[in-house]
């Protein structure tokens, strides 16, 4: 199985490891979403980071835009598909939390239909949405492998330098005003990396793998973890190992790579679920 795994890897080896960078990117940033109760927050988001990429197309094809209906359409169109997930994280980050929970369901039941519906009489179209909603990894360049890891490298800073700050704003809001902190700035702050890195994760890899990486790891971190702060460490540990098993057990038996990490990573937060249980 690994000799097959490190046969492929001259080949495939820019999609491994955008992948592997992507969960630790997503798994960072999921525990702020995990620690809000915000989980489904990320699958809105990304639909509509997938609706602004079906709008991008439809309007190159109706328009006759080449930058968004020719060969080399898709640096636009990612723009336009990070655009609108940073637009719907501001958005849904406002408000108390029954309205944010209304927003979030909204905002992605009307991006998921929307999408088909744009793009419904173009095949190709049609195919990209599909592609972005199924998850694949294989397409991932050399490019994509250079941008997640300075979006990763960011994302651990931004931990490092404001940790305790962050944890206190996203468990509890309103200790961080009575101390001073601006809840209004590190909420849009907050939202605004989420909507970036989902919507940029979402062009890479699909809808399916980003929001896996997103919450997945974090619950079961939670799960696990007796101190807040270890979270943003064992979070990402949790979704590398099962990423690097995933795209292993998939290569070996021949199943989309994106699919078989999510389903590790969907056992790997039963298994935490049941040692949680056990230790309380």
């Amino acid at each position: 199985m690994i000799r097959d795994f490190i046969a492929s890897w001259p080949l495939f080896h820019d999609a491994y490891v955008a992948g592997w960078l992507i969960a630790v990117l997503l798994a960072v940033v999921g525990v702020l979403v995990v620690a809000r109760n915000q989980i489904f927050l990320g699958a809105a988001v990304a639909q509509t980071s997938t609706l602004g990429i079906a709008l991008g197309m439809w309007l190159g094809s109706a328009l006759g835009v080449e930058a968004l209906a020719g060969d080399h359409a898709h640096g636009a169109l990612s723009l336009i598909g990070v655009g609108f997930a940073v637009l719907a994280a501001l958005l849904t980050a406002r408000g108390g939390s029954g309205a944010q929970e209304a927003a979030t369901g909204w905002l992605f039941l009307a991006a998921a239909s929307g999408a088909t519906l744009v793009l419904a009489a173009s095949p190709h179209g049609l195919e990209e949405i599909k592609h972005l909603v199924s998850s694949s990894i294989i397409g991932a360049t050399a490019n994509d492998v250079w941008l997640f890891a300075a979006l990763a490298l960011i994302s651990i800073g931004g931990v490092v330098l404001t940790r305790d700050r962050l944890l206190l704003f996203a468990i509890d809001p309103s200790m961080a005003v009575a101390v001073g902190m601006r809840a209004s700035v590190w909420n849009a702050a907050v939202a605004a990396w989420l909507g970036l890195v989902v919507g940029l994760a979402t062009r890479a890899t699909g809808l399916l793998y980003t929001f896996g990486c997103l919450v997945l790891p974090p619950l079961a971190a939670a799960s696990l973890c007796r101190e807040s702060a270890a979270l943003f460490w064992v979070a990402p540990l949790l979704a590398v190992a099962s990423g690097l098993a995933g795209f292993v057990v998939a290569n070996h038996l021949d199943l989309p790579p994106a699919q078989m990490a999510v389903a590790l990573q969907a056992l790997v937060v039963g298994a935490a679920w049941g040692v949680g249980r056990r230790a309380r």
